[in-house]
C-alpha cells in the first residue's frame, strides 16, 4: 500500500495593514535620525539646506515606494525584490541580489544595529559596553599578524541577535507583536520630543532659509548636498524590506502598496519635524559636527541633561529596527532556496510556527559572526553601493515587466508612471555616480564582491538541479 503524501507547510498570511506599516516604519527609523543631522551640517551651509535634503530624501523614497508598490501588488510573493529581479532579468540577477543581501547587506546591517544597541546599552551598564575589552590578542599565521579583540558589548550584540531570532522563529505573531509595540513606542517618543519641544521647550526660534554663514557656492554646494543626501538615504534605508514578507501579508495587492506609501509618508513627516526641533533648539553653528545632536538639542530645550532619556530612546528605536530586519531577511533566503539557489533546508517551513526556521538560524549565525569580528563596516559600505544599483534595477523592472508580462495582474499601477519611476532611477543613478567619484575603491569593491557571486550561482544551480 503506497504511503500517503507528506503534508506540506507554507507561510501563512498573518500580517494586516497596520502590521505591514509598523514593519516598514520600524525598520527605517533606527539610530540615523538621532545622529545624522550634525554630520550633514559639516557639508551644508544652513538649516534650510539640511531640511531640503531630508525633504528630497523623503520624495526620492516615496518615488521608490510608489514604484515598488506596483511590483509588490503584481508579484505578492515571499522574497520581494529577489522575485522582481528574477522575473524581469532571470534567476542570476535575483541570486546576485540575494547573495549580497545575505553576505553583507542584511546581515551586516543586523550586526551594525546590534553593536549600536550595545553602544547605548553600555551607557547604563558600563561593564557591558563595547569599550570594555575582554580579550585582546594577535593571530599569527600565513605570514600575517592580525589583531583579535572581543568586548562585552559584542557579546551583548550577539545575545540580542539570538534573542530576536528565537522570537521570530516562534512565529510571525510573536515577531509582529514585538515589532508593533516597539514601533508605536518609538513613534510616541519622537512625537513627545516634537510636541513638548514646541510647547514647553526654550527654543531660539527657527526660520527656513537657504542662505547661511559659510561660503559654499556653486559646485561646492552641489557636492556638499550630494554628500548630505547620501547620509539621508542611509537614514531612509530599509523602506523596501516590507516587500520581503509579501507572502505573509493579508490581501497584499491592496495592503502592500498602502503600507509602502503610508509608511514612507509617516517617516518623512517625522524626520522633517524632528529636524525642525533640532534647529529650533540650537543655532546652526552649534550643530556642526555634533554626532549626538538629539541629546544636545533636548538638553537645550528643557534645560537639563537628557543623556539617559535619549540613550533609552535610541535603544528602543534600534531594537525595533533590528527585530524588523531579522523578521524580513530570511524570506529572501527562503525564496532562493525554493529556486534551488541556496541551502535546500532554507525552504523548510516549521510545521507549527510557519516560519522559515533554517533561514532565520543561518542569518543569525552569520550576523553574529560579523558582530564578533567587528570589521564588517567597510564591507557594508561596498554593499550599500550595490544596494542602490539593485534599487535602480528593480525600479526598471516596472518597465521591463510591463513589456514582457503585459498579462500580469496589476491591481495597483505606479502613480505618475513613467515619470515617477524615471525620477527614482535618475536620482539614484546620480547618488551612485557621486559615490563612484568620491569613493571609487569602495564602489569597485562592491562590484567585485557582487561578481564573485557568479560562480556561486552556478555552483548552487548545478548542485540543486532537479531531475527532468
Amino acid at each position: 500500500m503506497p504511503e500517503p503524501p507528506k503534508k506540506s507547510f507554507g507561510l501563512v498570511r498573518q500580517l494586516g495593514l497596520f502590521d505591514a506599516i509598523m514593519v516598514m516604519v520600524g525598520i527605517v527609523i533606527g539610530s540615523g535620525i538621532f545622529v545624522t543631522t550634525g554630520i550633514m551640517a559639516k557639508t551644508l551651509p544652513s538649516a534650510g539646506w539640511i531640511l531640503l535634503a531630508w525633504g528630497v530624501g523623503g520624495l526620492l523614497t516615496m518615488a521608490g515606494a510608489l514604484t515598488y508598490a506596483e511590483l509588490g501588488a503584481a508579484l505578492p510573493e515571499a522574497g520581494g525584490q529577489y522575485v522582481y529581479l528574477r522575473e524581469a532579468y532571470g534567476p542570476m540577477a535575483g541570486f546576485l541580489f540575494g547573495w549580497i543581501l545575505f553576505l553583507v547587506y542584511m546581515t551586516g546591517g543586523i550586526a551594525g544595529l546590534a553593536l549600536a544597541f550595545a553602544e547605548y546599552f553600555g551607557y547604563f551598564f558600563p561593564a557591558l559596553s563595547i569599550q570594555n575589552t575582554l580579550i585582546s590578542t594577535h593571530f599569527h599565521g600565513f605570514g600575517l599578524e592580525l589583531p583579535i579583540t572581543l568586548s562585552a558589548g559584542q557579546l551583548i550584540g550577539v545575545g540580542v541577535i539570538v534573542l530576536l531570532s528565537v522570537v521570530n522563529f516562534l512565529g510571525v505573531v510573536f515577531g509582529k507583536t514585538v515589532q508593533n509595540l516597539l514601533t508605536v513606542l518609538k513613534i510616541g517618543i519622537l512625537l513627545v520630543i516634537i510636541s513638548f519641544g514646541f510647547t514647553l521647550g526654550k527654543g531660539h526660534g527657527f526660520a527656513f532659509q537657504l542662505r547661511g554663514g559659510t561660503s559654499l557656492e556653486g559646485s561646492s554646494l552641489l557636492m556638499g548636498f550630494g554628500v548630505a543626501l547620501v547620509a539621508v538615504i542611509w537614514a531612509y534605508d530599509g523602506w523596501n524590506n516590507v516587500n520581503f514578507v509579501a507572502g505573509e501579508i493579508k490581501n497584499p495587492r491592496r495592503n502592500l502598496p498602502l503600507a509602502l506609501i503610508l509608511g514612507t509618508l509617516l517617516v518623512t513627516v517625522l524626520y522633517i519635524l524632528i529636524n525642525i526641533i533640532y534647529f529650533y533648539a540650537l543655532p546652526f553653528g552649534e550643530t556642526v559636527g555634533v554626532v549626538r545632536i538629539a541629546e544636545k538639542a533636548t538638553s537645550a530645550l528643557f534645560g537639563t541633561s537628557t543623556g539617559a532619556l535619549i540613550s533609552a530612546a535610541v535603544m528602543v528605536s534600534v531594537f525595533g529596527s533590528l527585530n524588523g530586519s531579522i523578521l524580513t531577511g530570511p524570506r529572501v533566503y527562503y525564496a532562493m532556496a525554493r529556486d534551488g539557489l541556496f541551502f535546500r533546508k532554507g525552504e523548510r517551513i516549521h510545521p507549527r510556527f510557519h516560519t522559515p526556521g533554517f533561514a532565520i538560524a543561518i542569518q543569525a549565525l552569520w550576523a553574529s559572526f560579523l558582530t564578533l569580528i567587528g570589521t564588517f563596516e567597510q564591507i557594508f559600505t561596498f554593499a550599500m553601493f550595490m544596494a542602490i544599483l539593485f534599487w535602480i534595477a528593480a525600479a526598471a523592472a516596472v518597465f521591463t515587466l510591463r513589456k514582457t508580462r503585459p498579462d500580469l495582474p496589476r491591481p495597483y499601477k505606479t502613480w505618475g508612471y513613467p515619470v515617477v519611476p524615471l525620477v527614482f532611477i535618475l536620482a539614484s543613478s546620480g547618488i551612485l555616480l557621486n559615490t563612484l567619484i568620491e569613493r571609487p575603491v569602495e564602489a569597485l569593491a562592491g562590484i567585485g564582491l557582487t561578481l564573485a557571486g557568479i560562480p556561486v550561482y552556478f555552483f548552487w544551480r548545478n548542485r540543486n538541479r532537479k531531475p527532468e
